[in-house]
């Protein structure tokens, strides 16, 4: 048997890496500081470097995000960011419009599906269908749906909150990816398949222009939409590189358990042939997402 020196020996851990016990009270920078070096510690550190330097080079932000990213009570948030210039393009699917739509207008969303699917009154609320749908059916074409939408909701009790209208207020890009039938309001008589698909193709075609900005040097964050923008996304990609668009970027995909097409379509397939990097976080919106956030606060402070 061969035996070798630890001193010389490659190893994955040294002490520099790991993490410490911060004093009570600790400010959110030493706290961070004092998180472990390793794996997600390092890839987290790694993914806010990335977007800082995005953000002071003035390169594109995009947020992906599903309809549980509003109903955690991340809206606000994500309000302040646009409104601060950190996200730059928001895409989302339909039941962001949901949830965004009855929190702007009454303060409220989310009911309770295993009791209302029994008598058949999930997904019937009128207001949200008549707004909704009455919208799109109205200018959905012209803008598509998150700025039809977004306009909309200038006026709304609780627009500030709203990021449909926050976009629309900053006038950025928000895209609206829609699946005919995964949306409560589909279900309504005065749904328009032609209208939301005119709508929602306005809006895939706002971020196929998007994402060829964002190939130099952006970054794509995707929270908590598990297929329906990972497929988007990396057609939106392929489609900008058919247009002659191309670089390296940053993607990063956020999630409760890790799925097929999100770690396919976000994190590995966009970076092949490229110095581009992708990242995988398992973890509840509700915490990740302000964790990261104000990490990237915090390094572009300082």
């Amino acid at each position: 048997m061969r035996v070798t020196s630890l001193e010389a020996r490659p190893s994955k851990v040294s002490r520099a890496a790991l993490g410490s016990t911060t004093p009570a009270p600790a400010s959110f920078r030493g706290w961070f500081d004092a998180l472990p070096d390793v794996l997600a510690g390092a890839s987290l550190r790694e993914l806010i470097d990335r977007t800082v330097t995005a953000i002071r080079a003035g390169r594109p932000i995009l947020l992906g995000m599903g309809g549980h990213v509003i109903k955690v009570g991340l809206a606000p948030q994500v309000c302040d960011l646009i409104r601060e210039g950190f996200i730059g393009a928001v895409v989302s699917n339909g039941s962001v419009t949901i949830h965004d739509v009855e929190l702007a207008l009454v303060g409220k969303t989310s009911e309770d599906v295993d009791i209302a699917l029994q008598d058949g009154s999930f997904g019937m609320s009128g207001e949200t269908a008549d707004f909704i749908l009455g919208t799109i059916n109205g200018r959905g074409a012209q803008v598509g749906v998150g700025r039809a939408l977004g306009d909309a909701l200038a006026s709304a009790p609780f627009a500030q909150s709203s990021v449909l209208a926050t976009c629309a207020k900053a006038k950025i890009p928000m895209s609206v990816i829609v699946a005919i039938g995964t949306d409560i309001v589909h279900a309504h008589p005065q749904a328009d398949g032609a209208a939301l698909g005119a709508a929602s193709l306005y809006d895939f075609r706002t971020l196929c222009a998007v994402v060829g900005d964002l190939l130099d040097g952006g970054v794509y964050l995707n929270f908590g939409s598990a297929v329906l923008l990972p497929e988007a996304f990396l057609k939106a990609v392929s489609t900008a590189r058919n247009l002659g668009f191309s670089g390296s970027f940053t993607t990063a995909d956020f999630d409760f358990i890790r799925q097929y097409r999100a770690a396919t379509n976000v994190v590995r397939r966009p970076h092949l042939g490229t110095d581009g990097r992708g990242f995988s976080f398992t973890g509840h919106h509700e915490l990740m997402f302000p964790l990261f956030w104000q990490a990237v606060r915090e390094r572009l402070a300082s």
